[in-house]
């Protein structure tokens, strides 16, 4: 952003321990465009954490805590993206992270390459959200219209089909577990959404959509909607 000819770099916090990998995402945020801000544990990153932040990096271990504690604590000032970056790869780590409100989930050891085109995936979902109009391959839904297209034909969805779609497209490129999912679909119609029910949603949507490739199960953890390479 430029501002009275001053460009604003948007801030990224960088919640790490180990001094050797934070200076390598310091460096790396640098050399790509953003303004890095760094804490070496919790209480350091509570006291950083302003306004100011666009998105947060947070390692799961730390001296002071952990940082599901610091998830709960950002997300309860502001819904701010955060990214978890941890050695935890273990299903339930994974589930538990994202179902906090964790915006994405990095396994450790990771390429520079990939974090960077996840952080900027995060970054441009936060813009998305008040979008009118949403997309992904031959997939478009006008949301001041309440009207889906797929491939240039319109496509009648129920309530719950569309809501579905929409927050699988509001939340394009991150994956949602399924309890996500169910929180998001719940009451649509006035019903109880269970699991089965999303199951069956989903097969309704995939089938009336003609089964998109973009439509993405993520096996034991939930579903992804992803933008074709």
């Amino acid at each position: 952003m430029v501002t009275g000819g001053v460009i604003r770099l948007k801030k990224i916090l960088i919640i790490e321990d180990d001094e050797t990998i934070q200076f390598a995402l310091q460096t790396a945020l640098y050399k790509n465009g953003f303004k890095p801000v760094c804490a070496l544990n919790l209480e350091e990153g509570k006291k950083k954490l302003s306004d100011s932040i666009s998105l947060v990096l947070l390692d799961w271990n730390l001296p002071d805590g952990t940082g599901s504690e610091f998830c709960h604590y950002a997300k309860a000032q502001r819904d701010i993206p955060i990214i978890f970056l941890t050695v935890r790869d273990e299903e339930k780590d994974i589930v538990e992270g994202l179902d906090m409100g964790a915006d994405d989930y990095i396994v450790k050891p990771f390429q520079l390459s990939i974090l960077l085109s996840r952080i900027k995936a995060v970054l441009r979902r936060t813009k998305v959200i008040n979008q009118s109009v949403l997309g992904c391959g031959n997939i478009i839904v006008h949301k001041d219209k309440t009207k889906v297209f797929c491939n240039g034909k319109e496509i009648g969805l129920t309530a719950r089909e569309y809501r579905l779609l929409t927050v699988l497209l509001e939340n394009k490129n991150q994956t949602l577990t399924r309890s996500q999912l169910l929180n998001k679909l719940w009451d649509t119609e006035g019903n109880f959404v269970n699991d089965n029910t999303l199951t069956v949603t989903m097969k309704r949507l995939r089938e009336k959509l003609n089964n998109p490739t973009c439509i993405k199960t993520i096996r034991g953890i939930g579903y992804r909607m992803e933008d074709s390479l």
